[in-house]
């Protein structure tokens, strides 16, 4: 299985920091993506939420806004990251 989860984020983003705990806690391994660091991403993060807002989740094509847990848990189930 080589699904990945990316999360669009910048250091001060307390929502980033969750999110990322979140996956940490649950044992999914993901990418991230520092909107601050370069352009490209930002406008990347942009293009596949429709939204400037973060942190942005794409798990594997499902993309979920901010710390949205019971988004995030469906995702993580419907795409077979979690059981």
């Amino acid at each position: 299985m080589n699904k990945t989860v990316i999360i669009y984020s910048a250091d001060w983003c307390p929502f980033c920091h969750t999110a990322m705990d979140y996956l940490d806690k649950l044992g999914v391994k993901y990418e991230e993506r520092d909107v601050d660091s370069d352009r490209a991403i930002a406008e990347e993060s942009v293009k596949k939420s429709g939204q400037t807002g973060i942190p942005v989740l794409d798990f594997d094509g499902t993309i979920v806004v901010g710390f949205d847990r019971p988004k995030i848990d469906t995702a993580l189930k419907d795409k077979g990251f979690v059981k």
